[in-house]
């Protein structure tokens, strides 16, 4: 069983990226700058293949990597991802381990403001607990995605027209096809810190586009869902400075869901 790590990064020196991130496996780069370009080298004994493009969107990136990916399991990942070593071996020994699993979604050690999930036990992913899982933790069978035909949305993340949400799609659209989902209590890496690309504070477009998402995720369910969301992290949300009370993010968020009808 092969691993093939697929990253998705932006104006990257992809011939450092490897090192950077200490890959472990073949990858492929897809970095979004301002050339149309391919390289190819060895790292570590593997084989990275970078391709940068002219275009935007993290949706875009990682579809363009997917319909090049050729392992048995592959990996999706951003720039800022910093690997632990044996992380491959440990993603490959899951998937024996867990052979009836498609897809296993794994920790990273993250900074406290950006963790929204911590797998402590084997936990199996249904649609209404999908929303909260990062695209750099998942690992899936590619054979399995590509029979699907599922595909990142365009929709949804950073450079889309909503500002993020197409990890949650994801993993639901492959919960849709019948794919065996499972987060495991295993670590695998670390995200270093950097500015958000598509976060610019608890505003009137978070919350709007929030919305937007849970309509699409979880149908007439999306009001309940919604309100839970909002009082599970009123403490972050509605501190003291912040302009947006409750009831008006909750506005926002049905006038987001109108939007998908």
């Amino acid at each position: 069983m092969t691993l093939e790590t697929l990253v998705s990064a932006v104006k990257e020196n992809t011939t450092t990226l490897a090192s950077k991130m200490n890959l472990e496996s073949d990858a492929i780069i897809i970095n979004q700058c301002n050339i149309n370009a391919y390289e190819e080298y060895e790292y570590g004994g593997h084989c990275i293949r970078c391709y940068s493009f002219r275009e935007k969107g993290v949706g875009l990136s990682r579809n363009n990597a997917l319909m090049r990916a050729k392992a048995d399991i592959i990996l999706f990942s951003d720039e800022d991802i910093v690997y632990q070593n044996g992380y491959a071996e440990k993603i490959l020994k899951a998937f024996e381990t867990y052979s009836d699993a498609d897809m296993l979604l794994f920790n990273m050690s993250v900074s406290k403001e950006r963790a929204t999930y911590h797998t402590e036990k084997k936990t199996r992913i249904r649609w209404y607990n999908c929303g909260r899982y990062p695209t750099y933790s998942f690992a899936i069978r590619r054979e399995k995605l590509h029979k699907s035909g599922i595909t990142f949305s365009l929709l949804f993340g950073g450079g889309a027209k909503y500002s993020n949400g197409e990890d949650s799609i994801f993993i639901r659209e492959c919960i849709k096809k019948g794919m065996k989902v499972y987060a495991l209590p295993v670590l695998i890496g670390k995200e270093v810190a950097r500015q958000s690309t598509w976060f610019h504070g608890y505003n009137e477009k978070f919350f709007f586009d929030r919305g937007v998402l849970y309509r699409y995720l979880y149908g007439i369910m999306a009001k309940p869902f919604a309100m839970r969301f909002l009082l599970k992290h009123q403490d972050v949300f509605f501190q003291e400075g912040n302009e947006i009370p409750l009831k008006q993010a909750y506005k926002l968020m049905k006038q987001g869901m109108k939007e998908m009808r």
